[in-house]
């Protein structure tokens, strides 16, 4: 799959949040991640994902996976 840099992007981005404090319960850090997610979103804006197509099929196959993927298609 060509989605290894993505990904590692995003596993960066949150190690770069993340490692600056001790957070106090579990939905902080939960927090932090979205808002993240969020920016990260904005950022990336009108970009394309090679091979989105497979990777999305990826996505389907994994079950715990599956039903957040189908919420997006709709």
């Amino acid at each position: 799959m060509y989605t290894t840099n993505a990904v590692e992007s995003i596993h960066a981005s949150f190690r770069k949040v993340t490692k600056k404090g001790v957070f106090p319960h579990e939905n902080a850090l939960f927090k932090l991640l979205y808002l993240r997610i969020q920016e990260l979103e904005t950022k990336w804006e009108g970009g394309h994902i090679q091979n989105w197509s497979m990777v999305m099929n990826q996505f389907l196959l994994h079950e715990k996976l599956k039903e957040r993927a189908l919420t997006y298609l709709e």
